[in-house]
């Protein structure tokens, strides 16, 4: 299975933090899972750290290098993967959800037939099948 980590699982899951299930944790330790990052959640990183790297303690470089030393693999974004942007679907009246680094992600991996791991609570209006919300 492939799994793509939303970036707050993503900097849980390198910096140990215990929100993250125990079926999450093995999912991400189980071996025979490639588990990826994308590119937004370094492009995410850097620019929280850069307006306030007191909250961000992190860097976008540290992450990608923190990612690289566990083995994840990263997932550049496609022309592919902003055309799946169109496809996706919120259910009627549900909040809006004006984060364009989730939707990116969502889109990746719905295009890569991934399994997209979140926490973020608006997740559940996408009726997409590639979401796991944890």
């Amino acid at each position: 299975m492939k799994l793509l980590l939303d970036t707050h699982i993503l900097l849980w899951s390198l910096y140990g933090n215990d929100r993250i299930s125990r079926d999450v944790w093995n999912m991400i330790a189980d071996t025979s899972n490639d588990v990826y990052y994308s590119t937004a959640s370094i492009w995410e990183i850097t620019i929280k750290h850069m307006a306030k790297p007191e909250k961000m303690l992190i860097s976008g470089t540290e992450l990608a290098e923190k990612c690289n030393t566990v083995d994840f693999k990263m997932l550049a974004i496609a022309d592919n993967h902003v055309k799946y942007l169109e496809t996706l679907y919120r259910k009627a009246g549900a909040k809006p959800h004006n984060d364009p680094f989730d939707r990116i992600m969502i889109a990746q991996a719905k295009a890569e037939k991934m399994i997209f791991i979140t926490h973020d609570s608006l997740m559940s209006d996408y009726e997409e099948a590639c979401i796991l919300s944890v």
